[in-house]
């Protein structure tokens, strides 16, 4: 493990057993490291995921946000292809067995035709909130993003990782594939439940949490509790990983998706600077060079 934290190395040292470095480009140069998690502030996941592809590591398991801007986002994505190494992002509800069950419904016209959908989640923060919200509705409804309307949040609330970050939330549009409209609302200040609602011509789905409640408009309901007694999604996404690295399976979660996800965040500030116009993706011109300043 590596940490600029001493006493983050002390204490995993101890838990572990392991090795604990102060600079992660000494423990990258010193150890064959078959599968590394980048677990540590989003501004850093580009360099040490394009070193660990560069050091022959099979796997980078990295935490979300992608990136920060875009080009290091497809940087990242681009390494571990040429290194032919796979990378993760931990978007968690890709890896949660109701999520999965619920895409698998609705792609099997369980809730109908689609007609919209809503997200919703306290706190803000669009970059490390909400980018768990924008990658469940692609993932749920099999679409991509394709232009979004925002207005940012621009209450002042201090980010919790420090002065240097501001990753605001807000609340806009977003145009999907297919012409599916899904509407967002994340207020800084706001304490509601994080959900995803997918609405469809024979009923609508609502998740909360690792729930999934389904109201059918012929009034029959259903609730998918959390399988909180099996596996976390982090400990299914390892066993994907290690089916991938034994050529069992391939691993059915593109790090590309990600990369769409954090335009599409980009967009909601382009967007907002163009006082709510639509913005189109892919971005160009400048759009394309800004950064979210999330930790």
């Amino acid at each position: 493990g590596s940490s600029r934290d001493a006493g983050r190395r002390e204490r995993f040292a101890q838990r572990t057993g392991a090795k604990a470095y102060a600079d992660w480009r000494e423990m990258l140069d010193r150890e064959p490291l078959g599968i590394v998690s980048v677990a540590t502030y989003a501004p850093q996941h580009a360099g040490i995921t394009v070193a660990c592809a560069e050091h022959g590591v099979r796997v980078v398991y990295c935490e979300k946000p992608i990136a920060t801007q875009l080009a290091d986002a497809e940087r990242m994505v681009a390494a571990c292809e040429q290194a032919g190494a796979l990378l993760v992002i931990n978007h968690n509800r890709r890896f949660n067995t109701n999520y999965r069950r619920l895409r698998d419904l609705i792609a099997a016209d369980g809730l109908g035709r689609v007609t919209s959908a809503s997200l919703q989640w306290g706190g803000g923060r669009l970059g490390n909130v909400g980018t768990h919200l924008f990658d469940a509705l692609c993932m749920l409804t099999g679409r991509r993003i394709e232009a979004v309307s925002a207005t940012l949040d621009l209450s002042g609330k201090p980010d919790c990782r420090g002065p240097q970050f501001h990753d605001p939330g807000g609340w806009g549009m977003l145009r999907l594939s297919g012409g599916l409209m899904a509407t967002f609302d994340a207020a800084d200040y706001a304490k509601v439940p994080g959900r995803v609602i997918i609405n469809g011509t024979l009923g609508r789905a609502i998740t909360g949490g690792e729930d999934v409640t389904l109201e059918l408009w012929d009034g029959r309901t259903e609730h998918w509790p959390g399988l909180r007694h099996e596996a976390t999604s982090m400990d299914r996404a390892v066993t994907e990983i290690v089916a991938w690295l034994d050529k069992q399976a391939p691993f059915p979660c593109p790090a590309a998706d990600s990369v769409q996800v954090l335009e599409a965040i980009l967009a909601c500030h382009a967007s907002h600077a163009r006082n709510a116009a639509w913005t189109e993706l892919p971005l160009t011109g400048r759009d394309r060079e800004r950064e979210l300043l999330s930790g």
